[in-house]
């Protein structure tokens, strides 16, 4: 794999943990895509994966699809199950990385979806797709959101390392870009896969004979629609244990002064919110 620093658009740029944003950024406008490894430490990934687990065997194959696979668990929402996860999700280095793609174009972004991914052994290559397809239209120089794959396994290309269309982010229609040669983002355990929202990208087929585990969040424009609705999928009271940068990851905050708010008539006060009740008696929902 190449190094962070000879980035051209066909070669994945691979970073270590200790790395600032502004490399991983440039990178990421280049190529589309960028490796940092090393990112969470062992013990972290395993509570992650541990906490996750019960979900993965309960409802992991209710996803699936010809587009999922039938060899791959899926889980969404892991915030409001497995609370290891908010490390992750809340990393300093994806949010510096999410200020410089996603601020310039909103006044605060919101995670879209989190999601739980393990492909069994078996499993062949996912379809090549863009996760920004999701939202009707496009606007050139803006991405709507980023995604940060995290490795709670060794990725290997045997056991499905995740297929990156280098520059494909820098196409704006299928056939103006040669899908037909990807790179695979290997990386060890507790590294972490930064893609933009509009790069082609699929999960690669499992050929050996273990599973692999990874955790894959979006983080999007705050006025967009989020591609799950975190509200129903981690309630008030659920988000209150997290502290102030999740709530606001997971929309429990405005975008600006008025979009966003909102109250709920005689819900209970959220801990510790001395400020959390309006004039009228109600109790504000959106507290942050």
């Amino acid at each position: 794999m190449a190094t962070g620093r000879n980035v051209t658009a066909m070669d994945l740029p691979v970073f270590d943990a200790g790395t600032p944003a502004a490399p991983v950024v440039a990178a990421l406008r280049v190529a589309g895509a960028a490796v940092v490894a090393g990112l969470l430490d062992a013990d972290t990934a395993d509570r992650c994966a541990v906490e996750m687990r019960p979900e993965f065997d309960l409802r992991g194959r209710r996803q699936e699809s010809d587009f999922n696979g039938y060899r791959t668990l899926r889980i969404s929402s892991v915030l409001g199950y497995a609370p290891a996860t908010a490390a992750p999700i809340g990393h300093p280095l994806v949010l510096e990385v999410a200020d410089a793609i996603l601020r310039p174009h909103c006044l605060g972004y919101r995670i879209g979806s989190a999601t739980g991914i393990e492909i069994l052994p078996g499993e062949d290559d996912q379809v090549l797709h863009r996760d920004d397809t999701i939202y009707p239209v496009r606007i050139p120089g803006m991405e709507f959101q980023i995604g940060v794959m995290w490795a709670l396994d060794d990725f290997t290309e045997e056991n499905g390392a995740t297929r990156v269309a280098l520059g494909s982010h820098l196409h704006a229609d299928y056939d103006e870009h040669d899908l037909s040669s990807s790179a695979r983002a290997e990386m060890p355990k507790g590294s972490a896969l930064f893609y933009m929202g509009s790069l082609w990208h699929g999960g690669g087929a499992n050929r050996s004979d273990g599973p692999r585990m990874g955790l894959v969040n979006t983080y999007a424009l705050g006025w967009l629609r989020q591609e799950v609705n975190q509200y129903l999928a981690v309630p008030p009271e659920v988000a209150a244990r997290y502290d102030k940068t999740v709530r606001r990851l997971l929309g429990y905050a405005k975008h600006g002064d008025i979009l966003g708010y909102g109250h709920r008539i005689g819900a209970p006060r959220i801990p510790d919110k001395p400020d959390g009740v309006l004039d009228n008696g109600l109790d504000v929902w959106v507290w942050d």
